[in-house]
């Protein structure tokens, strides 16, 4: 596949909410929003911070979008986010009849955009989303898997092994 510049200008905005995440201590994912060219709204990861299950990139940003355009409907949007959707986002995302999703990397342990199950395209469902995937992958991926090496190094640190 061939990346579209737009994605990646916009997969960028996402990354950078991403590190937001991340400079806070949060798993670093970062969604951005994007109407007629325009991002309309970005959220990261402020699940710790909120102590919330529910504060998610995907999440925020749907709600602020959804404020943003007045309508819970988001019919004519693209999301951008650094890493595949989790079932709430993956459900969220549908019922917010976001047509088309851009990921960054995908997530083997809870992704439901192809990676466990594929909620975008449930048939039955009256919505289905397009997806593609691999946009800044490597960017995205390594925030992610850097993120992690430093988490090990000090939980080791605090616990180290006897």
């Amino acid at each position: 596949m061939q990346k579209k510049p737009l994605d990646c200008k916009y997969m960028a905005e996402a990354l950078k909410q991403a590190k937001k995440a991340a400079s806070i201590g949060e798993v670093p994912i970062g969604c951005v929003i994007v109407y007629q060219n325009k991002i309309i709204a970005r959220g990261y990861n402020r699940r710790n911070v909120e102590a919330s299950t529910l504060a998610h990139a995907e999440i925020s940003a749907i709600k602020k979008a959804g404020k943003k355009l007045g309508d819970w409907r988001l019919e004519e949007c693209t999301m951008y986010v650094t890493l595949e959707p989790c079932p709430m986002c993956a459900g969220a995302i549908v019922q917010a009849r976001i047509p088309r999703v851009v990921i960054g990397t995908l997530n083997p342990k809870a992704g439901c955009a192809g990676s466990i199950i594929d909620l975008f395209q449930i048939k039955e469902f009256n919505h289905q989303v397009e997806k593609d995937t691999g946009i800044l992958e490597e960017e995205c991926s390594n925030l992610m898997k850097d993120f992690f090496k430093e988490l090990r190094k000090k939980k080791k640190k605090i616990a180290p092994d006897t």
